[in-house]
């Protein structure tokens, strides 16, 4: 959880092209703590979720409250952050949550009323000069009216997004572009899109994006099409992606299908993009409604059913809608809008949520007096149509209470388990019977954690059974899907605690690794390692294992295999498994096992004139290996063998993120133990510093001028929290 107190992002956005130019003259450094991009296995044979996130006006988000986040990466592509200052910069936090999942994040260029003309012909005149200009000499063939191209700001937005961590822009034009004529603009604005691919191929790596939104046509008006067609076209060319307006003719879809399969490979060359295809193209949804078939909302269901046939992607508009359209409502808690959420993105598995599944009239598919009437079939979640690819109060650490604040910070984010929503597909483990299967319901728990702010607790329902032997049952429960590389070792880990309540039964349980998609053959696992007597009554689970060499890349699923003994099985019970923590990650070679992350040195530069922030705190981190021993005599200079193994040599010291705790430097005695939690780093996005606010400082009992003892303890990638001999402090007067 983020330091209490004021959000301290650096620049978050640019309300003009100049302040744009004042950030690349000043020289801002880069995010270095935001996580990069990873892709995921592609699934090329379905459409992609493309989710625009057009929520309050954009950074809504406050650290100090529990608010709205987005936790169904699995499913999503690519992720819009979008507002409607001139250039949306995705948060820190927003990027490493789609980086972490696989999801490329992009920004917002957008130019709407009246007020942005002049940026729109900055943007092609490029940065414009102070003092009196003009050519040199004058030409006759020249037309004093013609649009230039100029690379300036194309160059500035790619470096924008290399230096801030994320993957791309949507190109909003909502205002015409009325110069030479209209359609030169258009012209010369079609070239610079090109520009922009270029470099952000260049700039930010070969999985960039630009992505078109239909608006402006080629002869400068603003024109939405809602479809592909050819007065567009000469945007959707030098773009990577075609985002349609929502209010699409129920035929539509297919219509624009059909269209792009008249178009010869010539006309959607590009230097600077891959060969396009259908996937490209992204029809879109108003999940609030607004002229969008099916009437949005849980009613979204029916403009799918006509784009994913056609072979089309999604791009989903204003998915916020169910925490803007609830949080006024009499009793709205984080609990009620979850509920709410997933059934939208889930479908609904209690009668509360099924209540709350209102589908909209069916005549709201009919739009337009030439359209027919639309037949759909009863709700669907999102999810069925895609691949599978607020938050709690307080913050816990290796099962400890830490703070008991409201808070949100999407950086901190991880998966929740994708084979567990909405519910898992469970299975008897070695036991051929047609018992019925016990019931499995996840949530999550806001009141007890291994790690961070919440855990997940699933509770697991089972019928009795006269079963001869029932008296020992055991399910297997997938929890998580996780890509692999053959050849390449791995660890999983897992933390977690059970609750069998007033049930009278003994569980056994333990990880297990199972091939999806791939010969059982080819998985080699390792037995598993448990540490018991964790604090808070948590255990933790670890296995090693890996594809064989000679087997394919694949997909795997991590879980339980819980057994459950009861001498009444003819009776029901119940218990529940509390997740804590889950962590794959690849297995270091075996010399290098003992090689750790320490925080060298800490340091704090007192703010003198910031009101809201006390000053920087920043921090270094190296690799200490581990001891080897030298030949007892030393060998001959041609010996081939080395001194020491080279894989002593581990990839990296990055954290995740470090802990930061205070005590006012009298107490300095008393140890780390006496200290208070203050906070996180990762909101600013910065790897190895952050800025310590006065409010969060106050929780520790601290003010300006006084002295103070920081400690700063290391979260690794992995999930592992730096023991105390591990990490650093640093005494300082604050500012």
């Amino acid at each position: 959880m983020p330091t209490k107190g004021p959000s301290s992002l650096e620049k978050p956005y640019f309300s003009t092209l100049a302040e744009l130019d004042a950030w690349a003259d000043a020289g801002s450094r880069a995010h270095d703590g935001v996580l990069p991009y990873t892709p995921r296995r592609a699934l090329d044979t379905i459409g992609r979720l493309m989710v625009c996130h057009d929520f309050k006006g954009g950074y809504a988000e406050d650290p100090n409250e529990v608010g709205y986040t987005f936790n169904f990466w699995p499913w999503c592509d690519s992720f819009i952050y979008f507002s409607h200052h001139r250039v949306t910069i995705p948060p820190p936090g927003w990027i490493t949550a789609a980086h972490r999942h696989g999801t490329k994040m992009l920004g917002t260029l957008i130019f709407e009323h009246e007020q942005s003309e002049p940026d729109g012909l900055r943007l092609l005149f490029g940065r414009l000069p102070s003092s009196i200009t003009g050519p040199a000499q004058s030409s006759p063939t020249h037309n004093p009216n013609a649009m230039p191209v100029s690379a300036h700001y194309a160059v500035l937005l790619a470096e924008l997004a290399a230096a801030r961590g994320f993957d791309g822009w949507l190109l909003n034009f909502e205002w015409a572009l009325r110069a030479d004529g209209g359609v030169g603009h258009a012209r010369s604005l079609a070239a610079w899109v090109g520009i922009l691919t270029g470099e952000m191929k260049k700039r930010v790596g070969e999985h960039a994006e630009v992505v078109w939104y239909d608006s402006v046509v080629f002869t400068g008006q603003v024109r939405w099409q809602d479809r592909l067609n050819v007065y567009n076209l000469p945007f959707f060319t030098p773009s990577t992606g075609f985002f349609t307006n929502y209010t699409w003719h129920q035929s539509y879809p297919a219509q624009q299908a059909a269209y792009f399969t008249t178009l010869a490979p010539t006309t959607l060359a590009s230097p600077h993009t891959p060969p396009k295809s259908l996937l490209d193209i992204y029809a879109g949804i108003d999940v609030y409604g607004r002229g969008s078939h099916g009437g949005g909302g849980f009613g979204s269901y029916r403009a799918l059913e006509h784009i994913v046939p056609a072979g089309l992607s999604t791009a989903l508009f204003g998915q916020g809608w169910t925490w803007e359209s609830t949080q006024d409502d009499e009793g709205f808690t984080w609990e009620r809008w979850w509920d709410y959420e997933r059934a939208l993105w889930l479908g609904p598995t209690t009668e509360a949520q099924k209540s709350r599944v209102v589908v909209p009239p069916g005549s709201t598919t009919k739009k337009r007096e030439e359209d027919e009437e639309c037949p759909h079939g009863p709700f669907k979640p999102l999810k069925e149509f895609f691949g599978r690819k607020r938050s709690p109060p307080g913050w816990w650490v290796d099962g400890k209470r830490v703070s008991s604040a409201h808070w949100t910070d999407v950086g901190k984010q991880c998966s929740l388990g994708d084979l567990l929503w909405p519910v898992p597909a469970i299975a008897w483990e070695d036991r051929e019977t047609d018992e019925v299967l016990p019931t499995v319901a996840p949530e999550v728990d806001f009141e007890d954690a291994w790690i961070g702010g919440s855990s997940l607790r699933v509770k697991v329902d089972v019928p009795g059974s006269n079963a001869e032997d029932a008296f020992f049952r055991c399910i297997w429960l997938p929890i998580q899907s996780v890509d692999l590389t053959s050849g390449r070792k791995y660890e999983a880990t897992l933390v977690l605690k059970t609750d069998t309540g007033a049930s009278s039964v003994d569980l056994d349980v333990g990880l297990l690794i199972k091939p999806d998609g791939f010969l059982p053959d080819h998985l080699e696992l390792q037995p598993v390692t448990v540490k018991d007597n964790l604090p808070g009554g948590w255990t933790q689970q670890s296995l090693s294992f890996s594809i064989s060499e000679d087997g394919p890349d694949g997909t795997a699923h991590i879980g339980l295999v819980v057994g459950f003994a009861t001498e009444e099985a003819a009776q029901a019970l119940s218990f529940s498994l509390i997740l804590g923590q889950l962590s794959v990650i690849p297995a270091a070679p075996a010399p290098a096992a003992s090689a750790s992350t320490r925080i060298l040195w800490a340091d704090f530069t007192p703010s003198t004139s910031d009101a809201d922030f006390a000053g920087v705190l920043s921090w270094g981190t190296a690799l200490y290996l581990p001891q080897t021993i030298l030949p007892s005599m030393i060998p001959p200079p041609d010996s081939p063998d080395p001194l020491w193994p080279a894989a002593q040599l581990p990839l990296s010291d990055a954290l995740a993120y470090v802990n930061v705790y205070a005590l006012p430097k009298t107490r300095a005695p008393e140890g780390p133990g006496a200290a208070v939690f203050v906070g996180t780093s990762g909101l600013e996005g910065w790897a190895s510093r952050m800025r310590l606010s006065r409010e969060g400082l106050k929780v520790a009992g601290l003010g300006k001028g006084e002295m103070v003892r920081v400690y700063v303890q290391g979260v690794t990638e992995g999930g592992e929290v730096l023991g105390w001999d591990r990490c650093a402090f640093v005494d300082a007067t604050l500012g």
